[in-house]
């Protein structure tokens, strides 16, 4: 038995100014056949690191791909995606005959001339392997279910967590089925509910989380294989918007149909109920000065470079100085120049830095000030599970009673790691501001008193209806009223 492993990935904001080019993934993760490191997978690998270690046990020969990955951003410029596309379709036709393949990618991936990325991928992998090969996707639930690569594909199975925590498991799940199908064990057949809504949808919370441990007991039973509950990414303006639950059973449509359209139902139910009470910045900043029990964990989803902001707005840093906050620390500031003049100065140095603000209107207004050099680190990492985020390097500022955590790597907070690389324990500080939209919970949640969502003015709005969208379908929640949720595969 001969399967191939392969990864292309990226979350593409088409919002985003920051355009993404081949130099972006080659920051991030741009490995050729059998570079992929041992110990951990890389962003969207999971599929080729599972499919590494269960090899010899499961009896099957992995021809390794190429695996590409850039941190989320806007658009991939045509040139990028064709070549990494065209080098991973070359090695799939040097790998025939195959059995199976497994793709790791994200599925809000757009590049400029595809609004449907994996659809596109995957088509042209099966026109390669033709029908009788079996192909396995894993997908980020921030991805929009598009028909095109559900029909494509055998196996389709986004991770259930947000934060993103069971990425493995998930792969695991992927593989497993692949290896059933080929096998005769089971025929996989999809059913997908488009819900016509958007939202987000923590895992952590209340309703979301009843769903998905609901979900997981019914995998399993009523010939249901596997089910997915595709979140969407508001922010990517392309046809297939919106929430979608794709359910796979093994050759049972009706049953499949059957339970597609009851958790359809739930979750549009769920409507205006799965967000987080948000604050306005002065109101934010005042409960968190002012709260008796610390650390108070603030996020800045607005500026989350998850999403593909710059993470350099200053808004709720500029409010902290206002208030003269004691105690509080803000990271990951992404400002490379600012980062480098802090290592010309050295830890200790004193000096007069402009940072922040830098990468469009909604960056907000640099922020000039006398700061102290604290902490300084090359070549930083945070963990969020066992996968491993890249920083860049660090430098660690302090403005009277607030320290900022810079890096040179645009990324989101994820681990404990962003502060303690440079010496500072988020721990023993009263008030943590995390540029991050969830994926913070998995580390910060346990060690907050209180978690707040403080609604700024960075480029990721929270209200969905004011996004200038011109090319997803309609109708669409919240930005109509009436919709018609229905099945449709």
């Amino acid at each position: 038995m001969r399967l191939f492993a392969a990864s292309l990935a990226t979350e593409t904001n088409t919002f985003s100014p920051l355009l993404t080019s081949l130099d972006d993934y080659r920051a991030g993760v741009y490995l050729r056949p059998g570079d992929h490191p041992v110990e951990n997978p890389e962003f969207c690998t999971a599929p080729l690191w599972v499919a590494r270690r269960r090899a010899a046990l499961d009896g099957f020969t992995l021809i390794e791909g190429s695996c590409f990955g850039a941190s989320p951003a806007g658009t991939t410029n045509r040139i990028a995606y064709e070549t990494m596309r065209d080098e991973i379709l070359a090695q799939v036709r040097a790998a025939l005959p195959l059995d199976g393949v497994l793709l790791g990618l994200h599925g809000a991936m757009v590049a400029d001339g595809y609004d449907d990325v994996e659809g596109d991928i995957v088509s042209r992998v099966r026109s390669i392997v033709g029908v009788d090969c079996v192909i396995g996707v894993e997908l980020d639930p921030h991805c929009h279910i598009t028909l095109q690569r559900i029909k494509e594909a055998n196996i389709t199975i986004l991770y259930k967590e947000f934060p993103h925590t069971d990425v493995v498991e998930r792969a695991e799940e992927v593989l497993t089925l692949v290896l059933r199908t080929i096998r005769g064990e089971v025929r996989p057949v999809s059913s997908v509910f488009d819900c016509q809504q958007l939202g987000s949808y923590r895992t952590t919370l209340p309703l979301m989380r009843a769903l998905v441990d609901d979900i997981i007991a019914l995998e399993g039973q009523d010939n249901v294989l596997s089910i997915s509950i595709g979140h969407s990414f508001p922010y990517g303006d392309v046809p297939e918007l919106g929430v979608r639950v794709l359910v796979i059973t093994d050759n049972d449509k009706v049953a499949g149909d059957r339970t597609a359209t009851s958790l359809g139902a739930r979750l549009v139910a769920m409507r205006g109920k799965t967000m987080p009470e948000y604050f306005e910045v002065e109101d934010g900043v005042t409960q968190a000065l002012t709260a008796t029990a610390w650390p108070v964990v603030v996020a800045d989803p607005a500026d989350n470079a998850g999403g593909g902001a710059g993470s350099d707005n200053t808004t709720i840093l500029r409010s902290l100085i206002a208030h003269d906050a004691q105690d509080a620390v803000i990271g990951p500031l992404w400002d490379p120049i600012a980062v480098q003049m802090c290592f010309t100065a050295e830890v200790g140095g004193r000096f007069q830095l402009r940072f922040g603000g830098k990468t469009s209107a909604a960056s907000g207004v640099p922020v000039d000030a006398w700061v102290e050099v604290v902490g300084l680190a090359r070549d930083c990492y945070q963990t969020l599970g066992i996968t491993r985020d890249s920083l860049g390097d660090c430098a660690a500022i302090r403005i009277g009673g607030i320290e900022v955590v810079m890096t040179t790597h645009r990324t989101q907070a994820l681990g404990l790691e962003l502060f303690t690389n440079v010496g500072i324990d988020p721990r023993q500080r009263k008030i943590v501001v995390l540029k991050s939209n969830n994926h913070f919970a998995a580390a910060y949640e346990p060690i907050a008193a209180r978690v707040m969502f403080i609604d700024a003015d960075g480029p990721m709005v929270s209200d969905f209806s004011k996004i200038p969208y011109t090319k997803v379908g309609r109708p669409l929640w919240p930005l109509d009223a009436e919709t018609s949720p229905k099945l449709i595969l």
